[in-house]
C-alpha cells in the first residue's frame, strides 16, 4: 500500500500522523478550509454567470468562457502539481496556491471587463488545482494508515459538500449583496488561512529533485484543452455540425496520439501509467470517472436547473432546496471513512454505489412541476446520502493500490479525471436537456387534434379579448414550458445510466485475478 506521505518525514524526523490529537485537529481544520473554499467556488460562480452578462457588456457565450478558462488552467495546472510537490512540498504548494486563488480572487471582484475576469479566473483555476491535489495529500498524511478511510471521509465533506452548497451562497450573496461579494468573500479566509497555515502546518524535510518531462506536458495539456473547450462549445455550436468543434476533436486526438509516443520514447515520463497494471487501481478510477463525474456532476449541474427553472424558484431559494441534501452529503461523507476502515473500502465502494443508483435511478426521474416543493427536497435526501457514501472508500481504495511513492500521483490523476469526467457530465446534461425537450415539444405537436386546438384557442382569445397572435405565443411558450417539464425525466434517467456503467468497474472489483496480489 502506498500513501502519500510514506516517504516524507517532518522536520521533527516524525512521520507526518506522530501528532497529537489537537494538532490532527487544527491541520485538517486549515487544510479542509482550503479545499472547501476552492471547491465551492466553482459552482458559487455558476449561479452569478448569467447576470454578468450586463455588467461585462456581454452575451451568454461571452461569459460562459468565465467557467471554461477556469476549467482549462485548472485542468492543465493539474499535470505539473506532482512534480511541484515533491519538489517544493506540499505545505509550500498549498499556500502558494490558496495565495494565488486569493489574490485572483480579489482581482476578479475588481474586474470591469470580460477580458479582465477571464485572465484571473485563470489564475484562480491554477490555484484551485495546487490546494486541491496539496490538501488531499495532507489530510490523508495527519492520520495514520489504520484511518486513512475517515481522513478520506473528512476531505469529503469539502469535495462533495461544497458543489452543492454552492447555490445557496451564490444565490445569498448575489440576491442581498452584490456579484462582486461571491469573490470578495475569498478574500478573508484566503489570508487568514495563509496566516495560519505558515504559523501552524508542519513542514517536510525530504524533498525530491526530479526531472520534468516538459514535451510531454505540453503536448497533453494542447489535447486536455482542446477536449474542454470543445465540451464547453459543442452545445452552443451544434457539435459535429460546426467546423470550430472538428477541429478541436481533431486537435484533441492528435495531441492525446503525440503524447502518447513522446511518454513511449521518454525516459522520464509525465505519467507513470504502470499504476493502471493493477486492477483494483484501475477499476477505481474508472469508477470516478464515471460515477463521480459523469454522472454525479449531471445531477450537480441538473437540480438548481430544476428548481430555479422548473419549480420556478429565486436564487436563494432554489439554493436552500439543494442544500436539503447537501446537509446529508456531508453527514454521511466520515461515516463512510468510517465504514471503510472497519469492514474494507472495496465493500464501502458496492455499498454506496448499490445506494446512489437505486436512489438515483427511482425518485430523482420522478421530479417535475407538479411535485410539491417539500416533496422534491425530500426525494433528494436519499440521493445526497449515495452521495455522501461513495467519495471517501473510493479513494482510500485507489490509494491503496497505488504503487510505491506514488501516491501523489495517484491524487493527480483522480482530480483531472475528476475534472475531465465532470465537464462530459455538464456537457451531456445540456445536450440531453435541449436534445428531450426538442423531441417533447414535437411529440405533443404531432398528437394534437388541430380542429379541437384551433377552437380551444378561438375561445380563448374570445375570453381574454386579445390578438390570435397573443394567444398562440401563450400557448407556445406553455407547450415549451411541458416539453422542458418532460425533457427532465430523460435527463434524469440518463445521468443515472452513466451511474450504472460505473457501477460494472465496482462488479469487477470482486472478479478474482490470480495473476496478481493486490490490498483488499
Amino acid at each position: 500500500m502506498a500513501l502519500p506521505a510514506e516517504d516524507t518525514t517532518l522536520e521533527e524526523g516524525k512521520k507526518p500522523w506522530e501528532i497529537t490529537s489537537a494538532e490532527r485537529a487544527i491541520f485538517s481544520i486549515i487544510v479542509m478550509t482550503g479545499a472547501f473554499m476552492a471547491i465551492l467556488d466553482t459552482t458559487v460562480v455558476d449561479v452569478i454567470v448569467p447576470k454578468l452578462t450586463g455588467p461585462l457588456a456581454t452575451d451568454m457565450y461571452g461569459v460562459q468562457w468565465i467557467i471554461t478558462s477556469y476549467m482549462v488552467a485548472a485542468a492543465i495546472a493539474l499535470l505539473i502539481t506532482e512534480y511541484l510537490i515533491k519538489r517544493f512540498g506540499a505545505k509550500a504548494i498549498f499556500l502558494g496556491g490558496v495565495a494565488l486563488f486569493t489574490a485572483a480572487s480579489f482581482f476578479c471582484g475588481i474586474s470591469d471587463s470580460l477580458e479582465e475576469i477571464i485572465i484571473f479566473r485563470i489564475i484562480q483555476g491554477i490555484g484551485e488545482a495546487l490546494i486541491m491535489v496539496t490538501s488531499h495529500i495532507m489530510i490523508f498524511s495527519y492520520f495514520p494508515p489504520q484511518k486513512q478511510g475517515l481522513a478520506m471521509g473528512i476531505f469529503g465533506l469539502g469535495v462533495s459538500f461544497a458543489p452543492a452548497l454552492g447555490p445557496t451562497i451564490g444565490g445569498y450573496l448575489t440576491e442581498y449583496y452584490n456579484w462582486r461579494m461571491v469573490f470578495f468573500i475569498n478574500v478573508p479566509v484566503g489570508l487568514l488561512l495563509v496566516l495560519a497555515g505558515l504559523i501552524y502546518l508542519p513542514k517536510e524535510s525530504m524533498f525530491q529533485r526530479l526531472r520534468f518531462n516538459f514535451v510531454s506536458f505540453v503536448l497533453l495539456s494542447f489535447a486536455t484543452i482542446a477536449l474542454l473547450i470543445m465540451l464547453s462549445r459543442g452545445q452552443q455550436l451544434g457539435w459535429f455540425n460546426s467546423i470550430e468543434i472538428s477541429v478541436l476533436l481533431f486537435c484533441t486526438l492528435i495531441g492525446f496520439a503525440l503524447y502518447a509516443l513522446s511518454e513511449i520514447n521518454s525516459k522520464e515520463r509525465l505519467i507513470d501509467f504502470s499504476l493502471f497494471k493493477n486492477s483494483a487501481f484501475a477499476n477505481g478510477m474508472m469508477i470516478y470517472f464515471f460515477i463521480l463525474g459523469f454522472s454525479m456532476y449531471q445531477y450537480f449541474y441538473l437540480l438548481p436547473v430544476y428548481y430555479e427553472h422548473i419549480k420556478m424558484l429565486p436564487t436563494l431559494d432554489a439554493g436552500i432546496a439543494v442544500f436539503a441534501f447537501a446537509v446529508f452529503i456531508g453527514f454521511f461523507s466520515p461515516i463512510a471513512g468510517m465504514v471503510a476502515d472497519r469492514i474494507g473500502a472495496k465493500k464501502t465502494v458496492a455499498i454506496a454505489t448499490l445506494f446512489y443508483v437505486t436512489t438515483s435511478m427511482l425518485f430523482l426521474p420522478t421530479l417535475n412541476y407538479y411535485t410539491p416543493l417539500y416533496q422534491a427536497m425530500l426525494l433528494t435526501i436519499p440521493f445526497g446520502i449515495g452521495m455522501g457514501l461513495f467519495f471517501a472508500p473510493v479513494t482510500v481504495m485507489v490509494l491503496q493500490n497505488a504503487p510505491a511513492h506514488k501516491g501523489e500521483l495517484a491524487i493527480v490523476l483522480m482530480d483531472y479525471f475528476r475534472f475531465v469526467g465532470g465537464s462530459f457530465g455538464t456537457a451531456l446534461a445540456t445536450n440531453n436537456m435541449e436534445y428531450f425537450k426538442n423531441m417533447h415539444f414535437l411529440r405533443m405537436q404531432e398528437q394534437q387534434n388541430v380542429e379541437f386546438l384551433h377552437d380551444f384557442l378561438q375561445n380563448m382569445q374570445d375570453a381574454f379579448g386579445v390578438s390570435m397572435a397573443q394567444i398562440e405565443a401563450i400557448f407556445g411558450n406553455y407547450e415549451a414550458f411541458m416539453s422542458y417539464n418532460y425533457g427532465f425525466y430523460n435527463t434524469f434517467m440518463h445521468a443515472g445510466y452513466w451511474g450504472i456503467l460505473g457501477s460494472l468497474f465496482v462488479v469487477l472489483l470482486f472478479v478474482k485475478n490470480p495473476f496478481r496480489k493486490e490490498a483488499v
